[in-house]
């Protein structure tokens, strides 16, 4: 296919030689066995000129295609070979970055001496492209079809309240009783001061909640429920520790909350650079599929786990 493509740039066969570094003789005999393999031919050839046939016309055509896509190819398998260097700008919010991706960012840089890590941690949603960010940590909903997202591991939502506060107030044991305690709202979900949860018969129940401490950051909310505070609605990647040591106690555990998923995600592209690719792999195999908060302390956080099937705004991202 490339010296019949080159044929027909060149104008003749004995041009298309020399570019080729090939006889011409050699030129005729790959002409030959192409027109032969596809028993049609392809160029009428006189000492002068090189007509193309109307089967010529369309295989040129198809040609071009096929070898603009090998040359992708090997492009391709080349770039996936390189060694991932340079710096990576990655976004990603303030606790899951301090709590979890800290570490894995250490394990990955000593692993890949070329590679630099610019992180910013911040608890809003920014638009990472426009700000020259390569990648996000996101969790939650996502709704930019700018962007390619890899789910890294699943994100779980429990219900608890330290041992102090449960002495005092009384335990609930019906989403409904959480109306009457003290809650400790994370003001960035949505819809604010609603939590919503899924009983062993399917059935949904919505509950008000209000409490005396509000806040944008779920690390803080954890400190405040372990002091005896309130009852707090958290992820497990933050509570986790919590509840394997007795500071927090898991409540409801016969109803399921939404739960959600972090990714990873980057702008659409055909092939990834490697110290992207490579980044976003190592933290796939170092969260997922169990996430290592939830490997190394108790797991029954609930009675049963739910897969993110609920939608969960993008707000929630932010945690």
């Amino acid at each position: 296919m490339r010296v019949f493509l080159r044929v027909l740039e060149q104008g003749s066969l004995s041009a298309a030689a020399r570019e080729l570094k090939i006889s011409p003789a050699g030129v005729s005999n790959h002409l030959r066995d192409l027109e032969e393999w596809l028993g049609t031919r392809l160029l009428n050839r006189t000492t002068r000129k090189l007509n193309l046939t109307e089967a010529g016309h369309g295989f040129r055509e198809r040609c071009e295609r096929i070898l603009a896509e090998v040359a992708e190819a090997q492009s391709a398998a080349a770039y996936l070979k390189a060694r991932p260097r340079g710096v990576l700008r990655v976004n990603a919010p303030v606790t899951f970055g301090i709590r979890h991706l800290g570490s894995a960012i250490a394990d990955y840089l000593e692993q890949n001496r070329e590679m630099r890590i610019d992180l910013v941690l911040n608890d809003s949603v920014v638009d990472f492209l426009e700000e020259g960010f390569d990648m996000a940590i996101r969790i939650g909903n996502l709704a930019d079809s700018r962007l390619v997202a890899r789910r890294l591991t699943l994100s779980r939502f429990v219900v608890c309240a330290s041992p102090r506060y449960l002495n005092i107030h009384g335990t609930p044991i019906h989403p409904e009783e959480l109306s009457a305690h003290h809650c400790l709202e994370y003001t960035l979900r949505t819809p604010s001061g609603c939590w919503l949860f899924k009983g062993a018969n399917e059935e949904e129940v919505s509950v008000n909640v209000s409490g005396r401490l509000t806040a944008t950051n779920g690390d803080l909310l954890r400190e405040a429920a372990v002091r005896g505070l309130g009852i707090t609605l958290a992820p497990t990647f933050i509570v986790a520790e919590d509840l394997q040591h007795g500071r927090l106690q898991a409540l409801l555990r016969e109803y399921t909350v939404k739960s959600t998923a972090v990714y990873a995600v980057h702008a659409a592209g055909r092939i990834p650079p490697p110290k992207l690719r490579s980044f976003i792999d190592f933290l796939a195999s170092r969260f997922g599929p169990v996430p290592p908060w939830e490997s190394c302390a108790r797991t029954d956080f609930h009675a049963r786990a739910i897969e993110p099937t609920w939608q969960v705004p993008d707000r929630a991202s932010t945690i």
